[in-house]
């Protein structure tokens, strides 16, 4: 395979590897050198992305942007980013680089629409919350998107950064609550909405639990594969 795949992220480390591990398992290989080739660009130093959105910490698209050359010179033909929130800064960093840069919200929405789900709940950041990343990709299928109420996405936000801190029970707890009282309000899923959530909140008898790390990564094979056959 000579298509490489990079990787922006450190937002969180713990999420970037979480991407690469679901890129690994979702590669039909039955040797290492079936794998794909995968660069990543761990950079924790990216401002808080939730804290930007709302005017309260450094902008990290100079920082994201950083990040997209450092892939592009490294030799990547495309890049995903491990983080959701990260996307409402797509536009500006995709300007920055001459190779493309895939869209996590987007490519979930359509695996929604492809499924038939017409109603989701969403488990995300503050931040991802304000911009309505998922709900603006979603209304293009006519899919409708369940948001915590206020006091919930307290719970949700408490869960993400208990992720981070890498208390991982505590995180799951949290998520655990708010995914369930969305299905008993008539969700038929939950997106994942973070990509710290996936880290801890997998789907039960109860919940469908949609990743859209796994669907980036899928989609990401995908266009290896046809890139390669493209080449030949």
């Amino acid at each position: 395979m000579s298509t490489t795949i990079g990787i922006m992220g450190g937002m969180g480390p713990l999420a970037t590897i979480d991407l690469m591990k679901k890129i690994i398992s979702h590669t039909p290989a039955i040797k290492d050198q079936d794998h794909l080739h995968v660069i990543a660009d761990n950079y924790p130093q990216i401002p808080d992305r939730t804290n930007a959105i709302f005017g309260k910490g450094e902008d990290p698209t100079e920082y994201m942007i950083a990040s997209a050359k450092r892939l592009e010179r490294a030799g990547a033909d495309f890049i995903l980013i491990a983080c959701n929130t990260a996307h409402f800064f797509l536009e500006n960093v995709q300007q920055s680089t001459h190779i493309p840069i895939m869209n996590m919200p987007l490519e979930t929405a359509k695996h929604l629409n492809k499924h038939h789900y017409t109603s989701v709940g969403l488990l995300c950041t503050d931040g991802t919350l304000k911009t309505k990343l998922y709900q603006k990709a979603c209304a293009h299928h006519k899919i409708d998107v369940m948001t915590p109420s206020e006091e919930l996405q307290k719970n949700v936000m408490n869960g993400i950064y208990a992720v981070k801190a890498g208390k991982l029970s505590k995180g799951e707890s949290e998520l655990a609550l708010a995914s369930e009282i969305l299905i008993n309000q008539g969700a038929e899923a939950i997106i994942a909405g973070c990509t710290e959530i996936p880290l801890v909140l997998r789907s039960t008898n109860a919940v469908k639990v949609i990743d859209p790390t796994v669907i980036l990564a899928k989609e990401a094979v995908k266009l290896v594969y046809e890139l390669e056959k493209l080449n030949i």
